[in-house]
């Protein structure tokens, strides 16, 4: 086997890998049981920190 040969079979090896690790990732996006998982990650973002303890702590006492 010549070195042409080699790099050709790595070459069409990692393609068709990446094809199929692409395909898995995508029927994983779109399957019907993952879709609340993402709706929930989604709304992450817009939902409201919660303060930390130490902090509404230190405000009440300010408060008082």
């Amino acid at each position: 086997m010549t070195y042409e040969q080699v790099a050709s079979i790595s070459q069409v090896a990692a393609l068709l890998f990446f094809i199929a690790l692409f395909a898995a990732v995508v029927i994983y996006a779109f399957w019907p049981g993952n879709k609340k998982k993402f709706e929930e990650a989604a709304q992450l973002p817009l939902e409201q920190d919660p303060e930390p303890e130490a902090e509404s702590a230190r405000k009440n006492k300010k408060d008082d």
